[in-house]
């Protein structure tokens, strides 16, 4: 016990003091983000909406998201990562709580669209934040270590929303969210110093540097592929499975939480040592997104039974492994693939195939629920991770002869 205490404390050594401001903001801000987790509920509860209405607000969602990444690429740029987190993170607040007062369906269409813009317009910033305050060596663990706080909040955040929804209802988790985001922002300006880069200028120090070359870029377009099919199976975790869990186990809105509390508890605990084990394994980076393909494709076809609840553990498991290696070891590919003064650009690009999957995950998965149920969506679900596992296959070959 004492070696595996030793073991685990030596994971989070060597991370810059930026690395631990930018993880303790997370956690902040991911602990108050209460309504996305039971966004599908409330819709179809609350607001009464049918399971095709929810479809098209998460595809709104994800519209959102993937023009927000895009342009959040854009202006981390031209302004530097900093003042983009910084307006960003503000803006989304107050969005978060306005959503509350929209009572209509295209009016809640049109209010995610605009919050979702504005929120991940933060992604590709703080992708580069990473990139700037990390070394090359420990740059899997930084992801690691800002995807524990992430999903600490998110442990902490889903669990108590149950427990508040119960008690109080909805409304008061859209004060929770905007508040959280502000707070998170006042302090990561208190305790993170601009540090004044300016990918212009790194640019000019590389005249003949091609501005479209992310575009031109053949293994990062088919990277990008593999993170779309791969959000196109995960997010399914927030949108079709809460409403699964609810309607053919009975399962309440507080037990949801604990269920995904499983999710975070395993990456709070694992996530770290597993990742600074892996680095000193010299493994390449493509097995890793390899690997996570097999364990999310497995993950939807255990679901296809659905007669023994035990197999809801079993799936969040696999989907929970399939997401420690998933997430760092994209974000670490995107981050080693990226030119010097176009990282906003590589960056966005990859966080636009996250926001594509957003867009048609939910749209689609409630669609093929609403007519042939919730085991053809499993199946369908797995058939994207088959074609994620063959795309990562080529990707490690072409990585393999410097393509």
């Amino acid at each position: 016990m004492k070696k595996l205490y030793f073991n685990y404390l030596e994971s989070f050594k060597g991370l810059s003091r930026e690395i631990w401001y930018l993880s303790l903001i997370s956690l902040v801000n991911r602990a108050g983000t209460m309504v996305i987790p039971f966004l599908s509920l409330y819709l179809k509860n609350d607001m009464g909406f049918s399971e095709a209405d929810i479809g098209s607000i998460f595809a709104c969602f994800g519209i959102g998201s993937f023009f927000g990444s895009l342009l959040g690429g854009k202006l981390t740029d031209i302004f530097g990562f900093y003042k983009v987190m910084i307006a960003s993170l503000f803006l989304t607040g107050l969005c978060f709580i306005s959503l509350q007062f929209i009572n209509s369906f295209w009016g809640f269409c049109i209010g995610i669209l605009i919050t979702m813009t504005i929120a991940d317009s933060f992604r590709p910033a703080i992708f580069v934040a990473i990139k700037t305050y990390s070394k090359p060596e420990n740059q899997t663990r930084s992801v690691g270590l800002l995807r524990l706080a992430i999903n600490a909040g998110m442990g902490i955040g889903p669990t108590l929303a149950g427990l508040i929804i119960v008690l109080e209802g909805y409304n008061i988790l859209f004060w929770i969210d905007g508040l959280t985001c502000i707070i998170a922002i006042l302090l990561f300006s208190y305790l993170v110093k601009d540090p004044k880069v300016k990918p212009a200028e790194t640019r000019e120090k590389h005249q003949n540097l091609d501005k479209n070359a992310v575009y031109k870029d053949k293994s990062f377009w088919i990277h990008s592929v593999i993170c779309f099919l791969f959000g196109m199976a995960f997010f399914q975790l927030f949108t079709t499975m809460p409403l699964y869990y609810n309607q053919i186990f009975q399962l309440d809105e507080f037990k949801i939480g604990i269920l995904l509390f499983l999710n975070v508890a395993i990456i709070v605990i694992f996530e770290m040592p597993l990742l600074n084990y892996l680095e000193k394994q010299l493994i390449p980076v493509t097995k890793h997104i390899l690997m996570a393909c097999v364990l999310l494709s497995l993950g939807f076809l255990v679901l296809y039974q659905n007669f023994w609840i035990g197999i809801l553990i079993i799936n969040m498991v696999l989907l929970t492994l399939s997401e420690t290696l998933g997430f760092p070891y994209t974000n670490k590919f995107a981050l080693q693939r990226a030119k010097e003064g176009l990282e906003g650009s590589y960056m966005a690009l990859y966080a636009m195939s996250f926001s594509m999957a957003h867009i048609f995950s939910p749209k689609i998965g409630l669609s093929i629920v609403d007519v042939y149920g919730f085991q053809i969506n499993w199946l369908v679900t797995f058939g994207y991770g088959i074609l994620g596992i063959l795309l990562a296959y080529w990707l490690h070959k072409r990585v393999k002869q410097k393509l």
